[in-house]
């Protein structure tokens, strides 16, 4: 059974209470989630668009529609588009935009968002697009809807937050300029973060044979692997965000000749789908509402395990305060802390044999 949602409870709400009316044509769902709200009345025609692959999947798996992640337009225009837009706000402002483009003339837009995730502020922000709004407030969020459109109310802002979260270079003064990708709304999208370059510090050049990076982010890590070490022939990158994952294919294209890459939008939580000689990982701590989750990071360290051939190595860096030493010992024949720096930890674990 799906969990509660406080955020997915208040977008439905003004259906529950005949505010608005369920359209025959359908919906759209940006960022849609699988919730309790959804299953309390019927939603026929509904189409959900989710670039995180474990909520993805529990759409899937509750018989939901899913349209392609990267949300292309294809052209065809919704009477009801619902969002639950991100906690970071340039891609909330570029969601929010999106959502206006796929409105039908005549169209509502709806959008909910927690009070201490920024609801007040995507409100005001919504308005300056969309107009007059209708505004409820319930289970500590904010739950705001257009008047029936037809324009955009500022048409030139709204294309300029549409590309607030497009693809640009990263500015950290550690990568070639220009050379590396990255988005609004990615992890760490604006930078190395400060775990990964601890990682990249001590990864050993005679690492060899096939390999993997769990939460692969934008590549950095897995760059680092095949610049490093000359015998590492091919590479898989597994991550949950779509959006994340396509920045990494453009981010390693440099690097194809050199091995075969391979690109994975799945959830390592529920295992690897072949063995390693090497894996390397920053395995995720937060849900995406970021309670600390560091049930996450042991997840990942079982898969590790599982896919490792023998003697296989991860190579692992986390924050040093995280329960991991449980689930490397029940998992692992020998590990050992490498390094220990700025809250971080790294860490070598060798499966048996």
């Amino acid at each position: 059974m799906p969990h509660a949602d406080p955020a997915l409870d208040a977008l439905l709400l003004p259906f529950a209470e005949g505010r608005l009316a369920w359209p025959r044509a359908g919906a759209l769902f940006l960022r849609a989630r699988d919730g309790v709200a959804l299953h309390a009345a019927p939603h026929p025609g509904l189409a959900c668009v989710q670039p995180f692959k474990p909520q993805a999947d529990a759409l899937a798996h509750a018989g939901l529609a899913l349209r392609d992640a990267d949300e292309e337009d294809d052209g065809h225009r919704w009477p009801l588009v619902l969002l639950l837009p991100p906690r970071q706000r340039s891609e909330a402002r570029a969601w929010m935009a999106r959502a206006l483009a796929r409105v039908a003339p005549g169209g509502v837009v709806v959008v909910s968002q927690p009070n201490d995730e920024g609801a007040k502020s995507g409100q005001a922000d919504f308005a300056r697009l969309a107009g007059p709004l209708q505004v409820l407030s319930k289970h500590h969020c904010r739950v705001y809807w257009s008047a029936p459109l037809h324009a955009v109310a500022e048409p030139a802002l709204a294309a300029g937050w549409r590309a607030l979260d497009a693809p640009r270079p990263i500015a950290d003064p550690r990568l070639p300029p220009g050379r590396w990708l990255s988005r609004p709304g990615v992890f760490a999208w604006d930078r190395i973060d400060a775990g990964s370059a601890l990682l990249a510090q001590h990864l050993p050049a005679g690492l060899a044979g096939v390999a993997a990076d769990l939460g692969a982010g934008w590549g950095y890590l897995a760059a680092v692997l095949l610049e490093r070490c000359p015998g590492i022939h091919a590479l898989d990158l597994y991550e949950a965000d779509a959006r994340a994952l396509a920045l990494a294919r453009d981010n390693l294209a440099s690097h194809a000749q050199r091995a075969a890459l391979g690109f994975h939008w799945h959830d390592v939580t529920t295992g690897l789908p072949r063995r390693y000689d090497v894996i390397v990982s920053n395995p995720p701590f937060h849900a995406q509402d970021r309670a600390d989750r560091p049930e996450l990071g042991q997840r990942f360290i079982a898969a590790a395990a599982q896919a490792l051939a023998p003697r296989g190595r991860l190579w692992l860096v986390a924050n040093r305060h995280l329960p991991y030493e449980g689930a490397l010992g029940a998992h692992f024949a020998g590990v050992r802390t490498v390094a220990q720096a700025d809250g971080f930890k790294v860490v070598e674990a060798v499966r048996g044999a």
